[in-house]
């Protein structure tokens, strides 16, 4: 297995010093580990954030700086986009001297296994993370992924009929264990994990989320700070044409829900990304 020693968890925060759920829930997930907190120049409440995590494990760095080294994809000069500190990340495990790291949102509430017993598909809370993290980086240099990712409530829609059954899917998004030196292209001001899996994932890189491993988090727009004002201001219906613009060949926007059915991208994934197919088709 991999040397997790030089590793850590990258939490990206805004405005939430006191409200940051992930690292409660990394700690009694059993995490023993480093974690920093990746905070920009123009967050108000960034002295609160060293008070409450200690100076040495809040790193802040330069938002229009970093704005500069990557395609917005607008003419909007509206920052408020996790976008920035996922660019950002890679330089600053770079100058920690960290072989990896995994980025991760500041609202997550629970990581758990999920899994198929019997007839039905249940789940438990992990307790054992410090052995999560070798596995996963393992996986991420055995495939040569780009990156690799838990799941999210919604990729198991459908039960037993749906998602579970399947090890991975070819997406990454909201947790991206990384090598520091592969660094992955966020484009885009919103949608950046999307638009990131859509167009490097055309050019043959590759994103895995695994199946059997899932994070929970607050639901959207229903906790202040982050990106939450962001989405009140435009809703998912901006937010999923960006991912439009950078590949229309394979991106279209549908409704989507069962009541409150709203605007949202849908990949078509047979136009989207190169195959992977067996040896045993190659050509002599």
């Amino acid at each position: 297995m991999r040397n997790k020693d030089n590793f850590a968890f990258f939490i990206l925060t805004n405005g939430r010093p006191d409200n940051v759920r992930t690292y409660g829930s990394l700690r009694r997930s059993g995490y023993t580990g480093k974690v920093f907190f990746i905070v920009d120049n123009e967050d108000p409440t960034a002295d609160e954030y060293r008070k409450n995590f200690g100076p040495e494990n809040v790193i802040v760095f330069d938002k229009a700086a970093i704005a500069k080294t990557f395609d917005e994809a607008d003419t909007i000069k509206d920052r408020r986009s996790i976008v920035y500190a996922r660019n950002a990340s890679f330089g600053i495990a770079k100058e920690l001297g960290l072989d990896y790291f995994c980025q991760l949102d500041d609202d997550y509430t629970n990581f758990s296994y999920r899994y198929i017993r019997g007839d039905i598909v249940t789940s438990h809370t992990i307790r054992n993370f410090n052995d999560v993290i070798p596995v996963m980086l393992d996986l991420l240099e055995d495939t040569g992924a780009l990156t690799v990712a838990f799941s999210q409530g919604g990729d198991h829609f459908g039960g037993l009929e749906g998602n579970i059954s399947k090890v991975y899917k070819r997406k990454a998004m909201n947790s991206f264990f990384v090598r520091t030196d592969r660094p992955i292209n966020f484009v885009g001001r919103i949608n950046e994990d999307v638009n990131a899996y859509v167009v490097d994932g055309a050019r043959g890189e590759l994103f895995f989320t695994v199946m059997n491993i899932q994070l929970s988090q607050v639901a959207t727009q229903k906790s202040s700070g982050g990106m939450t004002e962001n989405y009140l201001d435009s809703g998912t219906y901006l937010k999923s044409f960006f991912t439009v613009m950078m590949a229309p060949s394979c991106v279209r926007i549908r409704l989507m829900g069962r009541t409150d059915m709203r605007l949202h991208h849908s990949i078509q994934w047979n136009k989207a990304v190169p195959k992977i197919i067996s040896d045993q088709y190659r050509k002599p």
